[in-house]
C-alpha cells in the first residue's frame, strides 16, 4: 500500500534499494581537467559497441561508470572497448560490485540527515557515489559480498531510524499477512493478554498512562542476569512515576539522576535509599549543583572540561567519572544521537590529554569513565565498540575501577521488529570484560526499562472525513505523549474496545491540541472507530508523562499501575 499522505509529506527517504552483479569500470586520465573532450570521447567508445552505462562519475582525472544491468553486453564487444579505452586511458574493471542506493524524494534538502546512513560505509570501500540528476535517489557502489550487511544497516539508520517518516503504509511482512482473510491479528502483549483489566482500570476516565508493574520487573531481571554487567542504574529522566521507581529499587537497580530534583523526588519516592546508589550526571549546569552534589556526597560525573577549569578547588580529593565523547552518536532520530561533535555532551578524545592535565592540577581523582551514544540502538556491538574506546582512556587514569557504557538499548516497535538481543551483548560485553578485566561495567538503561510497561489510553471524541484523509480525534494529545512530534517516533495504535475487529480504515490519530503537527500515528489501520471507543497507544512507558505539559492549558494523562 502506497499512502496518500505521501502527497503531503516532505522531503524524505522512502526506502533502500539494492542491486547486485554490477560490474564497474573506472578510467584514469591525468589529463582529464585539461582536456574537455576526453569524457565526450570515452563515453562515445560505450556507446559505439553498444554497452550501456547505469551510473557516472567524474572528478580531475577519472571518470567511472557502471554498466547498466539491463543491457547485457557481448564478451567480443566488451573485451574491444577495454581495448579502445586503453589506448585512451588507463582501465581498470571491477567485477562484483552492488549498487546501494536510497530512495524518495529531494534527498538533497535532507543530506545532514542521512549522516547515520553515511556513517555505515565509513569502514568499507566504496566505488561510486552517485546522486540523481532527479533527486530521487543517492546511490553507493561497493563489493556485493558487503550488500545484505549494509543494505539492512542503512535501512536501520535511515528509514527504521525515523527520516522516512510513517508515509509506506504496512511493512512487508504485514503485505503478506494481508493475503489472508482480513483479521485482527495482534501480538502476544502483555497489554492484549490484560485487555480487560486496562479497560476496568481506566473507569470513566477520558485518558491515562497505564503501568505493568510485571513486564518492568521482567525487564530489570533480564538485565540484572547478564554475567558480564557488574551494575544497572536506571535513568530515571525516562518515567519518575514514584511506584515505578520503587518497583525498579526493590528490583536491585541502582538509579542515574541528571538534576537535584531527580535526586530529591528519588528520595521521597524510595525513602531510605543511600547515595551511593545514585550517579549524578549533569550537563551544563550553574556552579551551584556541582557544589550541592560534592557536598551531598554523591558520584559526580562531569561531561566537558569547564567546571575543571573555572572551579578546580571544587573537586580537590573528590572521586569523579568522565562522561567521553565516543566520537558518533546513534539512535532513532538526531534529538536523541548524542555522540559526535554534533552533540553537547562529553569530552571528545582530542581534550583528553587537557583533561589529564586539570585533573592532576585540581587533585581530583578519576574513577569511572562514562559514555552514552544515544537511544533506540539496536546493534550490540554498539556496546564493544564504546566499551573499548572507554578502556583506552581509562588507561590514563589510575584509579579508574568502573566503564560506564550508558543505555540506549533498542526496543522493539512495530510488529516483526525483532527484540533486543541481550546475549549478544553479554557476549559483546564479555570480549570487554576479557581484554580489560580490571574494570567493572555498568549499564545505563532508561527507556528499555520501563517502554513496554507502559500505555497510554485514550477514548475517541470525534472522527472527520476530509477529502480522501480520515481522522480519528482522541482525548489527549502531544501535551501527554509529544515523542510522535517532536522525534517522529511511531508507537503502535490499536483499539482496544474492537480488538477482535477487521482492521479496514487507514486513519490518522491526532488530539485535542491546536497544532498540526498533533498526530499520534498517520495512516494506521484500525477498525471503524465510534465515539468513546478506547485506543491503546503502545510502548508509551518511556518519555510519555515524564515529557509531558499543560499546553493549551490541558492537563495531561495521569498515570496508573496495575
Amino acid at each position: 500500500m502506497i499512502s496518500r499522505a505521501t502527497r503531503e509529506s516532505g522531503p524524505q527517504v522512502k526506502g533502500v534499494s539494492a542491486r547486485p552483479g554490477i560490474t564497474l569500470i573506472s578510467l584514469d586520465h591525468w589529463v582529464v581537467q585539461h582536456d574537455d573532450g576526453f569524457v565526450i570521447r570515452a563515453l562515445a567508445l560505450f556507446r559505439r559497441h553498444a554497452v550501456g552505462v547505469a551510473l557516472i562519475a567524474t572528478s580531475p582525472n577519472n571518470v567511472t561508470v557502471t554498466l547498466d544491468p539491463d543491457e547485457p553486453v557481448d564478451v567480443e564487444a566488451r573485451q574491444a572497448l577495454l581495448d579502445e579505452l586503453s589506448a585512451l586511458c588507463h582501465v581498470r574493471v571491477v567485477e562484483g560490485c552492488a549498487v546501494i542506493s536510497l530512495v524518495g524524494r529531494r534527498i538533497r534538502s535532507i543530506l545532514p540527515l542521512l549522516a547515520p546512513a553515511f556513517r555505515v560505509f565509513e569502514e568499507q570501500q566504496i566505488h561510486l557515489v552517485s546522486q540523481a540528476a532527479n533527486d530521487l535517489n543517492f546511490s553507493f557502489v561497493v563489493n556485493q559480498k558487503q550488500m545484505p550487511r549494509l543494505v539492512s544497516r542503512v535501512h536501520d539508520s535511515v528509514v527504521k531510524g525515523g527520516t522516512a517518516g510513517g508515509t509506506l503504509g504496512p511493512t512487508w511482512e504485514a503485505m503478506f499477512d494481508a493475503i489472508e482473510p482480513p483479521a485482527t491479528r495482534h501480538r502476544d502483549t502483555w497489554w492484549i493478554r490484560r485487555r480487560g483489566d486496562l479497560i476496568a482500570a481506566l473507569g470513566d476516565r477520558q485518558h491515562a498512562f497505564v503501568y505493568d508493574a510485571a513486564t518492568l520487573c521482567a525487564a530489570a531481571e533480564s538485565l540484572l542476569s547478564m554475567p558480564s554487567v557488574d551494575r544497572v542504574l536506571y535513568a530515571m529522566k525516562a518515567n519518575f512515576n514514584p511506584g515505578l521507581l520503587q518497583l525498579i529499587s526493590a528490583a536491585g537497580v541502582d538509579f542515574e539522576c541528571v538534576s537535584p530534583g531527580e535526586v530529591q523526588h528519588l528520595k521521597r519516592a524510595v525513602p531510605g535509599i543511600g547515595d551511593s546508589r545514585i550517579l549524578f550526571t549533569p550537563n551544563f549546569a550553574p556552579r551551584a549543583e556541582y557544589e550541592w552534589a560534592v557536598a551531598q556526597g554523591l558520584q559526580l560525573t562531569l561531561d566537558n572540561l569547564f567546571p575543571l577549569r573555572a572551579w578546580p578547588e571544587l573537586f580537590a580529593g573528590v572521586p569523579l567519572f568522565i562522561r567521553i565523547d565516543p566520537g558518533q552518536g546513534q539512535g532513532h532520530h538526531e534529538h536523541v544521537r548524542t555522540g559526535g561533535v554534533q552533540s553537547k555532551f562529553g569530552v571528545p578524545a582530542f581534550e583528553v590529554d587537557e583533561l589529564e592535565a586539570l585533573v592532576e592540577r585540581a587533585g581530583a581523582r578519576v574513577v569511572g569513565i562514562h559514555a552514552h551514544a544515544g537511544s533506540g540502538i539496536p546493534d550490540p556491538d554498539n556496546w564493544r565498540v564504546v566499551g573499548d574506546t572507554l578502556a583506552r582512556v581509562a588507561e590514563r587514569f589510575p584509579d579508574v575501577e568502573v566503564l560506564d557504557l550508558g543505555g540506549g538499548l533498542g526496543v522493539p516497535d512495530r510488529v516483526g521488529e525483532p527484540p533486543f538481543d541481550l546475549d549478544a551483548l553479554d557476549a559483546a560485553l564479555a570480549e570487554i570484560k576479557t581484554a580489560w578485566p580490571r574494570y567493572r561495567l555498568w549499564l545505563e538503561p532508561g527507556r528499555y526499562l520501563v517502554a513496554r510497561c507502559g500505555v497510554l489510553l485514550a477514548r475517541v471524541t470525534q472522527t472527520k472525513g476530509k477529502g480522501e484523509h480520515s481522522y480519528v480525534g482522541i482525548s489527549t494529545g502531544m501535551n501527554s505523549l509529544i515523542r510522535p512530534a517532536l522525534y517522529g517516533a511511531w508507537h503502535e495504535i490499536v483499539n482496544l474496545t474492537r480488538a477482535e475487529e477487521p482492521a479496514t480504515d487507514a486513519v490518522t490519530v491526532v488530539g485535542p491540541i491546536c497544532e498540526t503537527g498533533d498526530r499520534l500515528g498517520t495512516d494506521r489501520m484500525l477498525p471503524p472507530c465510534r465515539e468513546n471507543d478506547i485506543l491503546l497507544i503502545a510502548n508509551a512507558g518511556a518519555y510519555g508523562r515524564a515529557m509531558s505539559s499543560r499546553y493549551n492549558l490541558r492537563e495531561p494523562a495521569d498515570e496508573l499501575i496495575v
